[in-house]
């Protein structure tokens, strides 16, 4: 409900999601920042597979080509007509800069044109918050490389294992996160440890140095020869490795700090000592020298202590603050099993909400809204590819 240009809380409300920081292209409409009438993603995964990694320039014509579709498919999978939401929240921090331009436009047009209050929410925040959604619906879509609009491979049901989504709306809390927490956020760009007293209140107390753990799994698995993107490839060579073969260091940095520059070297060097060849030798002739073997124990060996890393750095986040009561873990690397594994008492989103898609963003702009923050100049919103989130 809108009144002189506020958004004031009533039950029911339907917030549509726009995501395009990087290479996915989502939207989703999000009720009560819970249930997820409709998921859209559109990845661009298949297109810089044969790159090795996002480039920003293709990633942004990709996002506009199916921007507008997307947009649609999201609100006839929810069911709901423009007459039915009441806002629309997109990133507008940090990420890509063309990727970034495209969404926001997109959500900029759309609020004034249909006269809906705006939400500009930070990327960071989105992924924490993809722990509070209830995953009812979520409509994964793939680009059809012989066409510029989506190709639909179907729906399926995010599976929350008990019947969650069934609960009265007085007794959701009790299964979501509560505060004080803190919340690991980890992914190709980021990796930080944030102290969350209440909705909508973040303190950093923990960040990388250098690359985000993330980007060292991408980067280790184009020494061993694995597809991008490297999480996944990882993950799945060290199903049949051995975790203990290779002894890899942990960085030392000071308090809650992480960095991962220095594991991937690690590995760049254990690697060039197996194959039996000079540092000189340029990474990317190694793959040729190892056998399947030796790539399954280095992917394992490697997972493995970046986990241990990881889960290191939060028992000390846990001494110094005492007061939590849950511990919230986000961002494309949560889907991790390994990881998730080592943290039974964590909280983390449904594998399929880990990844950029634009129900996390609405339920972020949900909470922000109940936090009394108000909306955005649709005509003055800005884009920051690089901004912290607080």
């Amino acid at each position: 409900m809108v009144i002189s240009g506020v958004l004031w809380y009533n039950f029911n409300m339907k917030i549509l999601g726009i995501e395009t920081s990087c290479d996915e292209t989502a939207a989703a409409v999000v009720e009560d920042g819970v249930k997820i009438l409709s998921n859209v993603v559109v990845s661009q995964i298949d297109i810089f597979k044969e790159y090795g990694g996002v480039i920003p320039e293709v990633a942004a014509r990709s996002h506009l080509e199916v921007m507008m579709p997307v947009v649609h498919k999201a609100l006839t999978d929810a069911g709901c007509s423009w007459d039915e939401i009441d806002a629309i929240a997109v990133t507008h921090a940090p990420g890509l800069l063309g990727s970034l331009l495209i969404g926001t436009l997109t959500a900029r047009t759309l609020a004034i044109l249909h006269d809906k209050p705006l939400y500009a929410v930070h990327h960071l925040k989105s992924h924490v918050y993809a722990n509070w959604l209830l995953a009812d619906v979520q409509n994964s879509v793939s680009r059809d490389r012989t066409s510029s609009r989506p190709s639909s491979r179907g729906s399926a049901s995010c599976a929350l294992g008990s019947s969650l989504r069934e609960l009265p709306r007085n007794t959701l809390s009790e299964h979501r996160p509560a505060f004080p927490l803190l919340a690991l956020v980890i992914s190709g760009g980021h990796t930080q440890i944030l102290y969350m007293p209440g909705h909508n209140q973040f303190e950093i107390i923990g960040t990388t140095h250098d690359d985000a753990v993330g980007e060292c799994f991408d980067k280790v698995a184009k020494i061993l020869g694995l597809p991008y993107p490297g999480g996944p490839a990882v993950a799945k060579a060290a199903l049949s490795g051995d975790a203990k073969k290779y002894k890899l260091p942990h960085p030392k940095v000071n308090a809650l700090d992480f960095s991962f520059s220095g594991l991937k070297t690690a590995v760049l060097r254990a690697v060039q000592k197996e194959v039996g060849v000079p540092i000189s030798c340029p990474s990317h002739k190694l793959k040729e020298l190892l056998t399947p073997k030796q790539v399954a124990d280095f992917a394992a060996s490697f997972q493995k202590t970046a986990v241990d890393i990881l889960v290191e750095k939060l028992e000390m986040a846990k001494e110094q603050y005492p007061d939590i009561k849950s511990l919230v873990v986000a961002g494309g690397v949560s889907a991790n099993k390994a990881l998730r594994d080592s943290l039974p008492e964590a909280y983390f989103p449904d594998v399929k909400l880990s990844g950029d898609n634009g129900a996390m963003v609405a339920a972020a702009a949900y909470y922000e809204i109940q936090s009394g923050v108000k909306p955005t100049d649709p005509y003055a919103l800005n884009i920051y590819p690089r901004i912290s989130i607080n």
